[in-house]
């Protein structure tokens, strides 16, 4: 019986993990793909390299915005700096969105995409399934798993031509043998009161579009959109000791005091200084005894 699909028995079934069912392509489109709406396409394959270079290569070929590319698994998924990481079959989402923000935003504002995507993740999740989800500067979603704080997901945006493509990976059913790193999580792991991923991903793609809509057209401003304060208050950077491993094999200490309206956060050394930083990898750093 294990090597029927469904009840007709025409060929193996193409899923084996009876928790981890695949999407339901269909219905997600019916969902999504409306008149008017932001989402003009969902596509949903079985396996890629990587769905932010697919459609990449499609923003390059003229696609239209709106496209949504989701992969059951992905072979070569990167992340911030280049990073590679995987994760078993259906274990996630893995879904990459184009965008075409511009004439009506400047291309100096692209750079709040990767957040503004991280604040509708972070608030669709902790609605819908009832984790409290939290963003680590820039773009990384985190959660605390027996009073840890560690890793749900990141996002990774690119420019292919004119346009924007924004990547998400995040982690939904991994059990604990299978996370990568031990400060990964899962939402199971986090204890999540939804893991089905055609309902997180209905949940995050409405969210992402209702945000969109906004930040547009108010041209990408980020305080007019209320992006940057949204933002602000969902990230967990801010306020805390950190260390920035900055682009040459530099470092800067200090506390993150803010985000500015460039999307960069903000370190004050114990000079005094306020450091702008708008690349680097931050390491939240555990307070010192006289501080707590």
């Amino acid at each position: 019986m294990s090597g029927l699909r469904g009840f007709t028995g025409d060929g193996p079934s193409p899923w084996t993990d009876l928790e981890r069912p695949p999407l339901d392509a269909a219905r997600l489109r019916r969902a999504l793909v409306v008149p008017g709406g932001v989402w003009t396409s969902l596509e949903v394959v079985a396996e890629t390299g990587s769905t932010n270079s697919d459609l990449a290569a499609r923003a390059r070929a003229g696609d239209a915005e709106g496209a949504v590319l989701v992969a059951e698994v992905q072979s070569a998924a990167r992340g911030r700096l280049d990073r590679r990481w995987s994760a078993p079959a259906r274990s996630g989402l893995f879904v990459s969105l184009l965008l075409r923000p511009g004439p009506e935003v400047p291309p100096a504002r692209y750079g709040w995409l990767p957040l503004l995507v991280g604040v509708a993740a972070a608030a669709a999740l902790s609605r819908i399934a009832e984790v409290e989800v939290g963003l680590k500067w820039p773009n990384d979603l985190l959660v605390t798993v027996d009073g840890s704080e560690r890793k749900l997901g990141g996002i990774l945006t690119e420019l292919a031509g004119e346009a924007v493509v924004c990547g998400m990976g995040l982690n939904v059913s991994l059990r604990q043998e299978e996370l990568p790193v031990p400060t990964a999580a899962s939402l199971a792991l986090a204890g999540a009161a939804v893991t089905d991923r055609d309902t997180l991903l209905r949940a995050l793609l409405r969210e992402i579009a209702e945000l969109y809509g906004e930040w547009w057209r108010v041209g990408g401003d980020p305080d007019a959109s209320g992006l940057l304060p949204a933002y602000t208050a969902r990230c967990t950077t801010v306020g805390r000791p950190v260390r920035v491993l900055l682009p040459g094999d530099r470092e800067l200490l200090g506390r993150a005091v803010a985000v500015d309206g460039d999307g960069r956060l903000v370190v004050r050394t114990a000079d005094g200084a306020d450091h702008p930083v708008g690349a680097g990898d931050v390491v939240h750093v555990r307070p010192q005894a006289d501080e707590r």
